[in-house]
């Protein structure tokens, strides 16, 4: 987990494909520096899908942990993406905010 130190590519590149193993947790996300509002979208929204599909499998009976990470990403997203519009999506288990699904209002 990072202390918010300089991202590099390579460390940005991991936060792309699993943000648990960059990331301490969702607000390390949104308050770290040396991040785009874009790249923060990007990281919490793939966060998002990850957190969904453990709340999809826990649903189906499969336990996982139980926390409130998915409610912390959701709240994460929400402080970012308020000059964005969302886009209807299709409907999914995961309901994720897919980044296609947002654009600049």
């Amino acid at each position: 987990m990072t202390d918010q130190v300089h991202m590099t590519r390579e460390r940005l590149e991991q936060a792309f494909r699993d943000p648990a193993a960059v990331f301490a947790g969702p607000e390390e996300v949104v308050d770290h520096p040396d991040l785009t509002l874009d790249q923060k979208i990007q990281i919490l929204s793939a966060w998002e899908y990850d957190a969904a599909e453990v709340a999809v499998a826990e649903e189906e009976g499969m336990p996982g942990p139980d926390d409130d990470l998915l409610r912390r990403i959701l709240l994460a997203l929400d402080t970012l993406v308020q000059d964005f519009e969302r886009q209807p999506v299709a409907p999914t288990k995961q309901h994720g905010l897919l980044g296609t699904a947002l654009k600049r209002g």
